[in-house]
């Protein structure tokens, strides 16, 4: 059954109807907790309980017949509560086969702070009374955006606050929509256990993390302040009242609507694939409490595990429901822009297949142009193809081809001047076709997973293991992040990586795992360098629809040389060339062949922003023109400066 949408207005009874007609009602009440005109609904999925009751201290915790569900048909319950309001606490109490005992709604919208959780009760809340800002606010292109993955948690931890919040994050978008992203991915931010985590052993998908939310009145006070300075820069109405973000809910809510006036497009990161590393009594987990033993009888999942949890029961069509409802919740109830789903193919190995075609299907109904991400391993075309023709329908799908070979390249140059370079893994996945749009893609050469602590090392210390802030780790790293950013598909950058962050992350705070932004806010020169790089490049992308665009064919690669030249084209007259090289000395007249005769402008040259303005810069003096003879396969041919560890962009004149 969908999620209710709004409150709803119950009608009176005529007193000899009265109870047949709420039966009726309570039918088309939505699952969990809902209010509605004076009161609240309830409804729960417990097919082996053999009774339910809803407790709080509206009740003083009690279990009788005032407030025990009915049963409704199909294993569901239900119950109207008159005299409910927003912020009121409640639990279940099941009676089953094998225990007794209070349960959190596994609809629950919010999570008390007091008691903290595990320990914590549901609350009821109006995801609708948020005062929203973002009504003419339209989400880019799939093929335009530039996502930022980030972990709430670590993002921006502040002194006497080890573990970031959402207000942390939104002190920094000012900052991410200068640089010219797009869009932000958010890791899991579902509550989940232990109090630091990746976010990917979720418990409670319909509650927002609480150690995500400020609830200390001085340091509230101090981020709302903040929060409306930063809404009134970007010409919005600042909010009229603390109580508006007064819950983690709301500033989570807060977080998208700041985003959102800035341009910048939410995506949240949701995991279907498995749920748990470990459950509480009062959690999901044989919710309906059969005896316990058999995890095949725990409800919502099975007897196979996944990452310290277990797998989905994805036979189960109420269980299918649960895991749709609460991903249109996140476009319904907080305007998301979009979802990654983690490990689709982890969801297709345990039967998940028709879930996600059955999660893909109703979201595209309920948001058109909302994207959808799958996570795929090895990548699979499968994914983004139609539900019609066998499909699982999602949009665009995480892509290793172009991380793999750029972070191989440079990890080869890092062995200096003699080292063989391969360029042709790059080329060859530059120009892989084998999903049916080239944007489908989406690219990084760092995430969460990579450069998490104990991993792969991060790109400048990949590119110099001994000194990560020398000109060879500078230049490399212009490199990769270049070719990510000119390169087909959708790019997606990591949180640090515009800073040219060497350190790895890890979901546990610590000094040696913290992002640097003391040295963005001291106005360190190489951090400097490296953000204008970034955003500099991430306008060229904006301004030349050739690197958004499908077309795209390989001009020259050459290993011994280091170097590789891609044509990008969006038939509509914007044509650009890439040129790159990982040699340690520049190239001079390198013949390069160029799709048409003439002058060509050099829009683009990474060797300028080593040291801005690089007084020492190699490069083309700001254009080059092709008028040699048809070489590599293209009509004419340029003779091309190219400097050392550099990236250049020519664009047709």
């Amino acid at each position: 059954m969908d999620m209710l949408l709004e409150p709803v207005t119950l009608p009176p009874f005529p007193e000899g109807l009265r109870i047949s007609l709420r039966q009726m009602h309570l039918l088309q009440a939505p699952m969990g907790g809902t209010l509605v005109t004076g009161g609240a609904t309830f409804r729960v999925f417990a097919p082996h309980a053999k009774a339910v009751y809803v407790s709080g201290p509206f009740n003083d915790w009690a279990q009788d017949a005032s407030c025990r569900l009915a049963p409704i048909g199909n294993g569901h319950w239900a119950i109207f509560v008159p005299s409910l309001k927003d912020g009121d606490a409640y639990m279940y109490f099941v009676e089953g086969e094998g225990s007794s005992g209070y349960k959190r709604d596994p609809h629950a919208r919010l999570l008390t702070v007091d008691p903290p959780f595990p320990q914590a009760h549901s609350v009821l809340r109006n995801p609708h009374a948020f005062p929203w800002h973002d009504t003419d606010y339209t989400p880019p292109p799939n093929n335009e955006l530039v996502i930022y993955q980030l972990h709430v948690g670590t993002f921006d931890m502040k002194a006497g606050n080890p573990d970031g919040c959402f207000f942390d994050v939104i002190e920094r978008v000012p900052h991410l929509a200068k640089l010219g992203v797009n869009a932000i991915e958010l890791l899991p931010v579902q509550e989940f256990p232990t109090m630091f985590s990746m976010g990917y052993n979720g418990t409670d998908l319909f509650s927002p993390e609480s150690e995500y939310g400020e609830a200390e009145d001085a340091h509230l006070a101090a981020y709302f302040k903040r929060t409306n300075e930063i809404l009134v820069a970007a010409g919005a109405t600042p909010y009229a009242d603390i109580g508006v973000v007064r819950h983690c809910d709301d500033q989570l809510r807060a977080l998208i609507d700041v985003c959102h006036v800035h341009g910048v497009a939410v995506l949240f990161d949701v995991v279907y694939n498995h749920a748990g590393g470990g459950f509480d009594e009062s959690s999901i987990w044989f919710f309906d409490r059969q005896a316990y033993g058999d995890p095949n009888r725990s409800l919502y999942f099975t007897d196979q595990g996944w990452a310290g949890g277990q797998v989905f029961a994805y036979w189960n069509a109420d269980v299918r429901r649960y895991l749709v409802d609460n991903a249109v919740m996140f476009y319904r109830e907080y305007h998301a822009d979009g979802l990654r789903f983690d490990e689709v193919s982890v969801m297709d190995r345990f039967g998940g297949w028709a879930t996600c075609q059955q999660l893909t299907e109703a979201l595209r109904a309920e948001k058109p142009d909302a994207i959808q991400i799958a996570e795929y391993w090895p990548v699979n075309p499968w994914v983004v193809r139609d539900i019609a023709h066998g499909g699982a329908g999602f949009d665009a799908t995480w892509s290793d081809g172009l991380r793999l070979a750029v972070r191989g390249a440079v990890a080869s140059a890092a062995g200096g001047a003699g080292a063989v370079v391969p360029m042709q893994p790059i080329a060859a996945a530059i120009a892989d076709l084998s999903l049916d749009k080239r944007w489908r893609a989406v690219n990084s050469i760092e995430n969460h997973d990579i450069v998490y602590a104990g991993r792969e090392p991060r790109i400048p210390r990949l590119a110099d293991p001994v000194d990560s802030r020398c000109w060879y780790a500078r230049s490399r790293s212009r490199v990769a992040t270049g070719l990510l950013l000119t390169a087909p598909g959708i790019p997606m950058l990591f949180m640090g990586q515009e800073l040219f962050e060497d350190k790895p992350w890890s979901d546990t705070p610590n000094p040696d795992t913290t992002i640097s932004w003391g040295l963005l806010d001291g106005e360190d020169k190489i951090t400097a360098d490296a953000i204008r790089f970034t955003r500099e490049l991430i306008a060229i992308r904006r301004t030349h629809p050739a690197l958004t665009a499908e077309g795209c064919a390989i001009v020259h690669v050459h290993d011994g040389n280091r170097v590789l030249a891609f044509h990008r084209w969006d038939g509509q007259g914007d044509d650009v060339m890439v040129i790159v090289s990982l040699s340690e000395t520049p190239w001079r007249d390198y013949a390069i062949g160029f799709p048409a005769a003439g002058q060509w402008k050099e829009v683009f040259n990474s060797d300028v922003y080593d040291n801005w303005v690089n007084p020492d810069v190699v490069g083309n003096n700001g254009s080059v023109t092709a008028g040699g003879p048809p070489l590599h396969g293209q009509r004419s041919s340029a003779d091309v400066t190219i400097p050392a560890n550099g990236v250049l962009v020519f664009a047709r004149e």
